[in-house]
């Protein structure tokens, strides 16, 4: 990430930060419309809800504000952190780990021998492939390759733990100082990744260090995924890593083995890295976030695998807050690190299932003026309509929160399109995540149960986009119609138009899958 702390760009970070407090200010402001209006129970109980659903929606805007603000400030950060480091004295042992399951091996021959271009002591390095893989064809051709290229493989007949497990069961049969993790499709870009990271260790309360994550650029959808991604770890990672929040992410970090001992081990769910980074703050270690790429991962070109990856993170994430609130008076941050683990662990449900019940009581507010719905406190009879100006403010509200990911996808990364297909994402995948949620409380298996799998999954094959994407198709149709109703049944343009333009963004998961599989 490139410093600039020129007047124009704190003026330009200053306009991404009064978009989100604007959202959270006109969201409160229409909360006391409805309320101030409202003029009978169920209006009063539709208020009530807006206010909170409005509540968390400002919530998130507000620290989005903070995190956007505050992130401007990293690179001074860091810069100290860099000025004060000294050479190492001593190169410590490092294993450098590759985690796989039926993954293709080609790939996973091509990166890995990547690995071994580290720039690094050649007797103080060791590489692991840990393979779960319970494809045969799979398991000789890895087995093969490692002892070929003087790798230690390692095979488990389960997956139990899942990558935990794999980690947790390689660590008990090695004694390296510290652990540099790689994702079986990322590719090496910068060698000197250990020679860059390791005096940051010279603190010995370093538990971590994580560096950018992205991936190849690739079809429309897969760039327009990257940039997903790239607001977490340009904005949220490094305003987190100020707090000593920035999260692990799984992969292109570093960490000290040590710690992981303390920690007892990579948790064993199936967003391990989560867990590892509170548990590793939760025991007073410090961790580094440095915003630069050493390796690029395969991009995300279907929509069936962005929607596996979303599954595991919702799912994970939804178990997290469970686990946060269980160990969270044994933290030692401040309540600005409490809140970034919060809003982490609720962050994809609030944008699925806090989406989704704004939706469902938008419905109920462009049909408040059925008089049937209506007990009246005060006078039975005498209403007040409020549909038309409570559709149009309800719309203009919609539309600030679609210009927003638009306007900052322009200014950071150029592009408005792919900004719009953030935002279209957001819908096509609040059902899916909505699941996962659900799934992580009732304690279900984690397994992706959404019922396309990659192999099935054909692009332009309508009938099969229709099927597999049938619950989120007949929410979309469903507010299709009573759009149309709304519009010529009861002759309310405004709420009609809201509920259609709610149809067309919940379509759009058929929409994605029909174009990417």
């Amino acid at each position: 990430m490139n410093a600039d702390f020129t007047s124009k760009g704190f003026l330009v970070r200053m306009f991404s930060v009064a978009m989100f407090v604007f959202l959270a200010v006109a969201g409160l402001g229409f909360v006391l419309y409805l309320f101030a209006i409202a003029d009978s129970v169920y209006m009063f109980v539709l208020a009530a809800s807006f206010a909170v659903l409005t509540l968390i929606a400002g919530f998130f805007n507000i620290f989005a504000a903070l995190a956007y603000y505050r992130s401007y400030f990293y690179d001074r950060y860091l810069q100290k952190i860099n000025a004060a480091l000294k050479p190492v004295r001593r190169k410590p042992s490092v294993g450098v780990v590759m985690p796989v399951f039926n993954e293709d091996p080609e790939l996973v021959k091509r990166n890995m021998l990547r690995l071994k271009d580290l720039k690094y002591p050649k007797n103080k390095i060791k590489f692991y492939l840990l393979d779960d893989s319970t494809d045969q064809d799979v398991v000789s051709a890895l087995h093969e390759f490692s002892d070929a290229n003087g790798i230690t493989y390692m095979h488990r007949t389960d997956r139990k733990g899942y990558k935990a497990g794999a980690l947790n069961h390689m660590l008990k049969n090695s004694n390296d100082e510290l652990i540099a993790i790689f994702d079986y499709d990322e590719y090496l870009t910068n060698t000197n990744f250990l020679l860059d990271l390791i005096p940051y260790f010279n603190d010995s309360n370093m538990s971590y260090v994580q560096t950018e994550k992205s991936a190849f650029n690739g079809n429309f959808f897969a760039n327009a995924v990257k940039l997903f991604d790239g607001f977490f770890f340009r904005f949220i990672q490094t305003a987190r890593a100020l707090n000593n929040t920035a999260i692990y992410a799984g992969s292109c970090g570093l960490i000290r083995r040590k710690a992981i001992d303390v920690i007892g081990g990579f948790p064993e769910y199936v967003i391990e890295d989560t867990f590892f980074s509170f548990e590793s703050d939760r025991r007073h270690f410090k961790s580094l976030y440095v915003p630069k790429i050493y390796a690029y991962g395969k991009p995300i070109t279907t929509f069936t695998a962005l929607a596996k990856q979303q599954w595991r993170y919702n799912y994970g994430d939804t178990q997290f807050i469970s686990y946060f609130f269980h160990f969270r008076k044994s933290m030692h941050g401040s309540p600005l690190s409490r809140m970034d683990y919060i809003t982490h662990g609720f962050g994809l449900n609030y944008l699925s299932v806090v989406l989704i019940l704004f939706t469902l009581v938008s419905v109920l507010i462009v049909f408040s003026s059925l008089p049937f719905l209506h007990i009246t406190i005060r006078h039975f009879f005498n209403q007040t309509y409020i549909g038309l100006d409570l559709e149009i403010l309800g719309i203009l509200a919609f539309m600030s929160s679609l210009l927003a990911p638009i306007i900052l996808a322009k200014i950071y990364f150029k592009s408005t399109s792919k900004g719009f297909m953030v935002f279209v994402l957001n819908f096509s995948l609040a059902v899916i995540r909505t699941k996962a949620a659900i799934a992580a409380l009732r304690n279900k298996n984690p397994a992706f149960n959404w019922n396309r799998s990659t192999a099935q999954a054909k692009s332009h094959n309508l009938s099969f986009s229709l099927l597999n994407t049938r619950t989120e198709l007949t929410l979309a149709v469903g507010l299709f119609s009573l759009g149309i109703l709304s519009t010529f049944g009861f002759h309310n343009f405004a709420g009609g138009m809201w509920l259609i333009w709610y149809g067309i963004m919940y379509s759009a998961t058929t929409v994605l899958f029909y174009r990417y599989g």
